[in-house]
């Protein structure tokens, strides 16, 4: 979950942010399968690495996400995952499951010889960032993550199977107008029959109302008013909905069940008291009895990257893990 950054919530407040920096290197890695991902580089080159992991599945990586990390201190890597943002091809989920996305990264760690890198990811970022930590420990410095999702079926039932329509019935009005009612007790197969019939006007029809539920949701302050191009409508719409039409390509309570391998880790959550995409329940249920588990609980916000409460925290931490560093603590 977790549409680009940038685009929704309101702007963080000045002077919480770094100072917009561009890349100092950009490239297209074949990962194979007929996908290519584009990646940058921004920063120090000679930093500690920071590897940022975008939401949807779908959303695609945003300049905004550069500014939460000190340039002087940090190398940071953005990567716009399979079938998204500037990889090719667009829209395309074929080869495209968690695992896929797991041996991505790998392949831009070991290629950009990383040897081991902060993971920085929220909403489905946070998914991955955990999927990824679990399979390879020894890669990973730290966790700073946000707005967790952890791939449940009781979280996708939440979003998608009317829990939180309580909270807003005029939205999931909204949201189940578009499709018949006898097929509206399962709304995530009844968009992905449209999202994936072939007809590309029908795709990009259905793909807009997925994503306004989405919007509309994801902080206190947001409308869901606002309009996408539809080329990247289709493609947020058509991964995530392929996502989670397949349970996220995990085994139900998997990064759970596995958190036992990353305990070592350090991991700050930052998280909205007032999430309704993902909320903090999940966070609370990951931090309970992990000993280097730093949860935040953010008042006054909800889930997106943007709200000016949740962008202060996520760089107080990693301002908070650069001080550290250069005061001799062992992380980052």
């Amino acid at each position: 979950m977790d549409r680009l950054a940038g685009q929704i919530g309101g702007n963080p407040s000045p002077g919480k942010l770094h100072p917009m920096v561009e890349p100092f290197d950009q490239r297209q890695i074949d990962v194979g399968d007929g996908h290519v991902l584009h990646v940058e580089q921004s920063g120090n080159p000679r930093g500690v690495p920071v590897i940022v992991l975008h939401g949807g599945p779908g959303g695609g990586c945003s300049p905004y996400m550069r500014r939460f990390f000190d340039p002087r201190h940090y190398r940071a890597i953005l990567f716009d995952q399979r079938g998204c943002g500037r990889s090719r091809p667009h829209a395309e989920v074929r080869a495209n499951t968690t695992q896929h996305l797991v041996a991505d990264i790998e392949r831009i760690r070991t290629e950009l010889g990383i040897e081991r890198a902060i993971l920085f990811g929220g909403s489905w970022g946070a998914t991955l960032a955990l999927t990824y930590a679990e399979a390879h420990p020894d890669s990973v410095l730290a966790l700073v993550l946000r707005g967790v999702f952890l791939g449940r079926r009781a979280e996708l039932d939440w979003f998608y199977g009317g829990g939180v329509a309580r909270f807003f019935p005029d939205r999931w009005a909204e949201f189940q107008k578009p499709i018949p009612e006898a097929e509206r007790d399962d709304m995530i197969i009844a968009y992905h029959r449209r999202l994936f019939s072939g007809d590309r006007g029908q795709e990009i029809r259905y793909s807009l109302p997925w994503l306004q539920w989405e919007n509309a949701l994801a902080g206190l302050e947001i409308s869901g008013a606002g309009h996408a191009p539809p080329d990247y409508a289709r493609a947020f719409a058509r991964l995530e909905n392929h996502y989670f039409a397949h349970g996220c390509f995990l085994e139900e309570g998997q990064l759970l069940r596995d958190r036992h391998r990353i305990e070592h880790l350090p991991a700050f959550i930052v998280q909205g008291r007032y999430d309704m995409v993902c909320p903090p329940q999940t966070a609370w249920e990951l931090a309970q009895d992990w000993p280097l588990a730093d949860l935040r609980l953010v008042p006054a916000s909800g889930h997106a990257l943007s709200e000016p409460r949740i962008a202060t925290e996520l760089v107080r931490v990693m301002d908070g893990l650069r001080d550290a560093a250069q005061e001799g603590g062992r992380v980052a």
